[in-house]
Formats: structure tokens, C-alpha cells, sequence
């Protein structure tokens, strides 16, 4: 039994209202860098659904940038750690880490010469700090500025500047190295947010959240005139990202726009309009190669038109929140994976038909809090189960997807069993003796079988609208977290704290067909592979085992599935592709082989 990871589909930026998001570009410009969590995502520019996840961080990672030969990336987060890793081995293994000042990192520059790194930030004792990236000594002082730091870049030309923009309004230029102050830049009326250099290194800008863009020379600091005028934007600039050649730069803004600038005569070329919605401000933005990147505060990732300024030529959708649920469905040749956050949100996958990996979401107004449970009924519906104490229903139209807005008060709320028939409450089992914890109905209809937190197993009897209680029930070997069926109704599998998976057979009286032991942590998550042979669970641990109904010692144990979190979600999309789900809001699909 072996199994390889075939595609990785990747979470979105973490975003955060008026707090910028730097996107990193690879030198060779096929691909671009972001952080969620703990991970740095790297994505191909061309194929997004190409991605790989970096995981070594123990704390929430914040900013990564590839260093200008291409061969290695530093990453920094909230702890003021900086790891500087390889980008060629599949490993990335780890070169150097240092901690230049204890607290958040905000941004990280590189010298042309990958030899030295600014980083700035949050730091309790200092705003910034400019070290060899081989030995980690200091090149120079990040001094001049009396709050938190929020952007820095070096000239990528000899001779050699620094500048910084803060909090206290003010920029800061820098003459090195060793990296000395030289002088403040106080043009901005409210926080700088953002300075890039020019590739050439004859300009840099500087943007704020008063909405102002301002343009000096790159070698002296001296201020040469304002974007746009009395205003770049009429929300706060967040980004600015220049194009290769050094005569055009991008910028995004808090009015929900991306503006493309003429240099040379500082006006604006194109104002891309990408939305009404305060999900739409722009936080971030990226000009790699002929790409024009932007992110929304949604976290989607917006690929500009210059010829269609109100319309991407694409937008990469996904999770940017951990994801609690998954279910898989086949529909006209093609499998689809519908995924539900801890936000509400819903996201569809689609796979086969040339389209690996396309992702897209649910028009209409959906869950307003974590999805707890998903499946496809009979009538190709998927039916959500969320906090908000709603189940919705919702089906296929003119290739859209559009809610059935039915509602229906809570499934179980701690002493309460609801059953659903045809979109409607019919019966309620309340005043219970236990905690219902999961439930599942065989296949064949007329059993429904709720876990409690007692580690029972009842089996109400379905006869019509009702269930009814004969008194039957089975133990785990603990307080259940999940159960199913498998689909031929042959067996029933439970999880439980206690970290055993309970296969029961159903026509012997749902006698123990097999204890499952080899979880190291609580199991959350089971699904059951279409030959009913085998079956998939998932644990607090991190690890996936695919276990052999028959026997128990036979089993396929995936560990580190998704690094650094549980995994929350199983679904099998036929019997040797397995796909997983975690809190780190990727999701993984894998090829399995018995």
C-alpha cells in the first residue's frame, strides 16, 4: 500500500482590514509568495493550481520574499523569527534563521547581491534591523522613525539606499552599508503603508493612507512630484508594485480600485474598478513579468486586464479560513469538491474536463458562521449544516450555483435530534438523556444512528416522519466525533476520543466487526472509500490512516498530512483518490495504491 500527493490546492492570503498584504514575485517571474498562518504559499503565476506550502514556521507567518538569485526565500512572522530556506529542493530545507528583534515582521527586502536582508517591523526594542545573511551580523541601523515600521526596500543598483516608511507618517532614506540614517521624508499626512524602489533604482515611491503617492529620486531621496496630483486614490494606498522597465507602477486601494501610472507624466493609465463591496479594497498587488496581480480584502487574487479594466481575466478563489467540511460530488463526467470554512464560506472544486482544479463559490446569501457538516442528497443538492443554526439546500442552475434559501432552526443543539424530510422539520427528539454528537442514516433508509457523548451509539427506527426509540444501541470505546455508513450498508464505522475507529456490522446485529487502533490523538473525521472495503479517518494528530475493513493490521498511515494542523475533512472521489481537508484552508488530493 503506498500513496502520493497529486495536487495541492492551496488557501488564499490571509487578510485583514486596513492592514497591507505583501505579495512576493519570484526573479524568474513564474511564480509569487503569500502567508496564511503558519505557511508560506508559493504559486505558479501561470497555473495557479500549481502550489507548495511551506510549513516550518512555529508561529503565524506574516511576510516572505525570494531573494534575487532565486535560490532561497526568507520568511518572517509575529515572533520576529526570520528563516532563510532553499527554493530547489522539494524539502526546502532550512540555511540560516535569525531573530533580529522580538516582535511582528512587517516586510523583508534583499540586497541585488542576495548577500544582505532588511526586515522591519513591530519590534519591542527597535523598528528594524539590516544583517549578512550568511552570519546574521549587523550591516547598518534602521533608525529615525518613533512607531512601527510597515515597509522597506533597498535599491537594487549601486550605490546602495535603504528606505523605510512608518506609522509616525513619516519615510525614512538610508545611505549604506553600513545602512545609516540620512533623512525623514514627511509629505504623508497619515501612515505609510508601502515604498518600493524602481528595478532601475532611479525613482522610489512612497504610498499612505491619506491616498497620497509620492515619486523621489533613487539615489539622493529628493522629492520629484505627486501621482495624480492633490490625490493618487480616495481611500488609503495600501500597495505599489513597479513594472519591469521602471516607466509604469500599480497601486491598490482601500476605495476598492487598482490604478496603473504613467512615471513619466504621473497620471493615471488605467483605474481598475473591482467592485462595491467592502470585500473588494484592495490590500495588495503585485506586477510580475506581463502578470498584474491584486488582492481583494476577500483574499481572492485578481489577475488585471488592461483591455477589460472592469473585468480580471481571472480570479483565484478558495479558502482563506480554516475549513471544517467537505463532501465530494460527481456531476456530467466531472468530480466536483465542495469545502465549508469557519466563516460561512462555501467553495466548490472542480476537477476533470481540463479544468484541474477551478475553483469558484456560491452565488446568494450564504452560512454566516462555520460550516459543520456538508452532503449531496438524492436530488444532487448539497445540503450545509452551519453554526448559524440554519440547513441549506442548494442545487444546479444555468451552470451557476444558486441557494435554495430554506432554513430550518438547528439539527442538534446539545439535547436535540432534528429530522428532515423533503426540506422540512418533521420530527424532534428533545429532552434527551445524552449529548447527540453525530449522526448517520443507512443507506437503505430505515435506521438512524446517533452518537452521544457518552460513547453510545443509538439506533432509532425511521417509520415514516418519525424516529422511534426500541431501546438498541452499541458502545464505543469513547465519546463519538463522527460515524458513517459505509454505502452498501454493510457496516457502520464510528470514531471516538479515545482514539479507536469501531467498524459494526449491520446485518449481525451490529455486532464489532474490527477495533482500529493507531491514532495517536482524538480521531474527528471518517469516510468511506466507494468499494466499502476500505475506509479513511483523520485525527487530531495530523495523521490520515486508510484502514482494510477485513483487517485491521492492513493500513496505509499518511503522516504529517497537512502539517501543523488537524485534519477536518475526508471525502473519497473514487476508490484510489482520497481528499483531505485542515485547518491550514488547503485542501489535498491524494492517489492511493492498495
Amino acid at each position: 500500500m503506498s500513496y502520493e500527493l497529486k495536487h495541492v490546492f492551496a488557501s488564499l492570503p490571509q487578510m485583514e482590514r486596513g492592514v497591507a498584504k505583501v505579495l512576493g514575485g519570484d526573479p524568474k517571474g513564474n511564480n509569487f509568495l503569500y502567508t496564511n498562518g503558519k505557511s508560506v504559499i508559493i504559486r505558479n503565476i501561470n497555473n495557479p493550481a500549481i502550489a507548495d506550502i511551506y510549513t516550518e514556521h512555529p508561529h503565524q507567518v506574516t511576510v516572505a520574499k525570494y531573494a534575487p538569485s532565486g535560490f532561497y526565500i526568507a520568511s518572517g512572522d509575529v515572533s520576529g523569527k526570520i528563516r532563510i530556506w532553499d527554493t530547489t529542493q522539494k524539502e526546502h530545507l532550512l540555511k540560516y534563521e535569525y531573530q533580529p528583534f522580538g516582535g511582528k515582521i512587517k516586510d523583508i527586502a534583499w540586497t541585488e547581491d542576495s548577500k544582505r536582508i532588511a526586515c522591519v517591523g513591530e519590534g519591542r526594542e527597535k523598528f528594524g534591523a539590516v544583517f549578512l545573511w550568511d552570519t546574521g551580523s549587523s550591516v547598518g541601523e534602521i533608525s529615525g522613525h518613533s512607531k512601527v515600521i510597515n515597509s522597506v526596500d533597498i535599491k537594487q543598483t549601486r550605490p546602495y539606499r535603504l528606505i523605510s516608511g512608518s506609522d509616525d507618517n513619516c519615510g525614512a532614506f538610508f545611505e549604506g552599508p553600513p545602512f545609516k540614517f540620512k533623512f525623514s521624508i514627511a509629505d504623508h499626512s497619515r501612515f505609510v503603508n508601502c515604498v518600493r524602489f524602481s528595478p532601475d533604482g532611479n525613482r522610489f515611491c512612497t504610498a499612505g493612507a491619506d491616498g497620497q503617492i509620492f515619486l523621489y529620486d533613487g539615489k539622493t531621496g529628493e522629492k520629484i512630484c505627486a501621482l495624480g496630483g492633490a490625490k493618487a486614490h480616495e481611500g488609503g494606498v495600501y500597495a505599489v508594485s513597479w513594472s519591469p522597465d521602471s516607466s509604469q507602477l500599480i497601486s491598490a486601494s482601500g476605495d476598492k480600485t487598482v490604478k496603473l501610472w504613467d512615471v513619466g507624466t504621473s497620471t493615471a493609465l488605467t483605474t481598475f474598478n473591482m467592485g462595491a463591496d467592502v470585500m473588494d479594497q484592495q490590500l495588495g498587488c503585485l506586477w510580475q513579468k506581463d502578470h498584474l496581480l491584486s488582492v481583494s480584502l476577500s483574499g481572492y487574487i485578481n489577475y488585471l486586464d488592461k483591455s477589460n479594466p472592469d473585468r480580471p481575466l481571472r480570479t483565484i478563489k478558495g479558502h482563506s479560513k480554516s475549513i471544517q467540511s467537505l463532501t465530494v460530488h460527481k456531476n456530467g463526467g466531472r468530480s466536483y469538491i465542495y469545502s465549508g470554512s469557519h466563516d460561512g464560506h462555501i467553495n466548490i472544486l472542480s476537477l476533470g474536463g481540463g479544468h484541474t482544479g477551478e475553483n469558484n463559490d456560491f452565488s446568494g446569501k450564504g452560512h454566516s458562521n462555520l460550516v459543520t457538516k456538508m452532503a449531496v442528497d438524492d436530488a444532487d443538492q448539497l445540503v450545509t449544516c452551519s453554526m448559524d443554526d440554519t440547513v441549506r439546500f442548494t442545487k444546479w442552475g444555468c451552470g451557476l450555483s444558486v441557494l435554495d434559501d430554506v432554513n430550518i432552526d438547528c439539527v442538534w443543539d446539545g439535547s436535540q435530534v432534528v429530522f428532515l424530510k423533503d426540506k422540512k422539520k418533521v420530527f424532534t427528539l428533545d429532552s434527551l438523556d445524552y449529548e447527540p454528537e453525530a449522526g448517520a442514516i443507512h443507506p437503505g433508509g430505515s435506521t438512524a444512528a446517533v452518537g452521544g457523548a457518552d460513547g453510545k451509539v443509538r439506533l432509532y427506527s425511521v417509520q415514516g416522519n418519525t424516529l422511534k426509540d426500541e431501546g438498541k444501541s452499541v458502545e464505543a470505546k469513547g465519546p463519538v466525533t463522527d460515524m458513517a455508513y459505509s454505502k452498501d450498508g454493510a457496516y457502520l464505522a464510528v470514531t471516538d476520543e479515545k482514539k479507536v475507529v469501531t467498524v459494526f456490522t449491520v446485518a449481525d446485529n451490529y455486532s464489532v466487526k474490527n477495533d482500529f487502533y493507531g491514532h495517536h490523538a482524538k480521531v474527528v473525521t471518517l469516510a468511506w472509500s466507494p468499494d466499502n472495503e476500505h475506509f479513511a479517518s483523520g485525527g487530531m494528530d495530523m495523521m490520515v490512516y486508510v484502514w482494510t475493513v477485513n483487517d485491521a493490521d492492513k493500513r496505509l498511515k499518511i503522516p504529517d498530512a497537512h502539517r501543523l494542523h488537524h485534519v477536518s475533512g475526508l471525502a473519497w472521489i473514487d476508490e484510489h483518490t482520497l481528499v483531505t481537508t485542515s485547518h491550514d484552508a488547503s485542501v489535498k488530493q491524494w492517489t492511493l495504491k492498495f
